[in-house]
């Protein structure tokens, strides 16, 4: 009987119908009650796990598990020698288990893998009972279960351990647990590179591009995955390598990039045969053709898809764009976000060109009063005059009897490039909407501020029912029941392309 702390959980306990169930050889459970499924699905195969969620215009989810036959070499016999207890139950051999519970959980069937597994408390059965219950969702159990799976297996397998704790990495990943993966995952690739577990180690690489993709580090994202040789990965992993290479492509706004990276994903995905990968697949596609931006133009406005964001920015036009903060004439850009005064002027210059914006008008937009006194009048002067400086290299502003004109150089249009939705706290619902749980400080890590201001602005969310938090403390973790319009990832910063 296994010790207290490694009985199985309440998710592991719904499929077990006996002891003997744990070494039949079960067909698709269908009678048996289903835990309930995570928010986003997840897929695995039969050397590394990943795990995909896709939202907006980047691929933001991905739900992660670990190495599914990972532990078929080191099944039942460490150093040569077997575990304690018997290597037979009824005449199936117990290695023969393992790796049928580690081959259920390659074709994403963890119910089928906790029959074979779920009262065992060797080190290969608590790992694969970890993966398991990850992928049913209970990541607070998936978690204890491989901490205790990686003690288990001790110091002489160092291999294990490390798997083990790529697996953990990529759960707290899930969990926007932003703090620590990257430091597991650095030392766990070491040491499989290592010991020649390339695949992974390739494995445990793609997740650190992962991470620094869902913090905006783009720079660092693009150079972590172009270091590792997608051959050596297995196809759902390589799909999962494809896909976070058109999560950097969409982040930098280049459509062909990002389409050519999802059709090699979706290729892969088909190879794997695992529905919810591809399903995976097709929703970051469908990604490319959604609304992704505002363009408005004089008194019009219209949705930008992502390819029609991608060519007026490659135009001559001169853009003012509300999403990055950043005007823009080709490849010459001019950063504002800094600066929300003078962006809000120049965006209000914009939205009225080829007209002049009154002094009155800018002064309300500017400094958010209604009764303008001198001394607005004074500093509305001042901030016209650091912008005059600050677009100097795009466009001109000329006086006129009644305010302010925006003069471009050699532009024949301009245009402001906004939001889809624009309310406060945009950039938090941006992240939000992936349908993961979010804690205040992977917020606003994620974010780039400080975590007073996510505060500030969860707070201001929660009285208006637009998010809701449960949990209490370090464990209080934050979503978006139901997010309007299409809140997408160009809201969030990042490096725009500059040709």
């Amino acid at each position: 009987m296994p010790p207290i702390g490694n009985m199985p959980g309440p998710g592991e306990q719904s499929i077990m119908a006996s002891p003997a169930a744990n070494h039949a050889m079960p067909a698709k459970v269908g009678a048996a009650a289903r835990p309930s499924q995570p928010a986003t699905s997840y897929a695995c195969h039969a050397g590394v796990l990943i795990l995909f969620a896709g939202a907006g215009v980047v691929i933001s989810g991905f739900r992660s598990i670990l190495p599914a036959v990972l532990f078929e070499t080191v099944c039942m016999y460490r150093s040569g020698e077997p575990t304690s207890g018997s290597d037979k139950c009824d005449g199936i051999a117990m290695d023969s288990l393992i790796t049928a519970a580690a081959h259920a959980l390659a074709v994403g069937d963890p119910l089928a893998a906790l029959k074979r597994v779920a009262l065992r408390d060797d080190a290969p059965a608590l790992a694969l009972r970890g993966i398991a219950m990850a992928q049913l969702g209970e990541f607070a159990r998936a978690r204890e279960l491989l901490r205790t799976a990686a003690r288990a297996f001790g110091p002489r397998e160092a291999v294990a351990r490390a798997r083990c704790a790529v697996a953990e990495a990529e759960i707290a990943l899930v969990c926007r647990d932003l703090g620590r993966p990257v430091d597991m995952l650095d030392m766990a690739r070491t040491a499989l590179e290592a010991h020649g577990d390339l695949a992974n180690a390739a494995h445990a690489g793609y997740l650190e591009a992962r991470l620094f993709l869902l913090l905006g580090r783009l720079d660092e994202a693009e150079r972590t995955l172009g270091g590792i040789d997608a051959a050596t990965l297995p196809p759902a992993s390589r799909a999962g390598y494809w896909l976070v290479g058109a999560g950097i492509a969409m982040r930098r706004i280049r459509t062909r990039p990002a389409r050519a990276a999802l059709d090699r994903a979706a290729h892969a995905a088909l190879g794997t045969g695992i529905p919810a990968l591809i399903s995976e697949v097709e929703r970051a596609s469908g990604a490319l053709d959604a609304p992704v931006a505002r363009l408005i133009v004089g008194d019009g406005q219209r949705l930008l898809r992502l390819d029609e964001v991608e060519a007026l920015m490659a135009s001559e036009t001169l853009v003012i764009d509300a999403c990055r903060s950043v005007v823009r004439a080709g490849t010459t850009l001019v950063p504002l976000g800094r600066r929300p005064v003078l962006f809000t002027l120049a965006r209000a210059l914009a939205e009225a060109w080829p007209g002049d914006t009154s002094r009155e008008a800018l002064i309300a937009r500017a400094f958010h009063t209604r009764h303008a006194d001198e001394s607005h009048r004074v500093r509305l002067r001042v901030e016209i005059g650091r912008l005059r400086k600050a677009l100097a290299p795009l466009a001109e502003l000329g006086a006129t009897k009644h305010g302010f004109l925006l003069v471009p150089h050699g532009s024949t249009a301009v245009a402001v490039l906004a939001p889809p939705v624009e309310e406060a706290h945009a950039g938090v619902l941006a992240l939000l909407a992936d349908g993961e749980a979010w804690s205040s400080s992977a917020l606003a890590l994620t974010l780039d501020v400080s975590l007073r201001t996510v505060q500030r602005a969860l707070e201001a969310l929660a009285t208006t029912g637009k998010v809701e938090s449960f949990g209490r403390g370090r464990a209080c973790r934050w979503i978006a029941p139901n997010v309007p319009g299409f809140p997408t990832s160009l809201l969030l910063p990042a490096p725009l392309p500059v040709g």
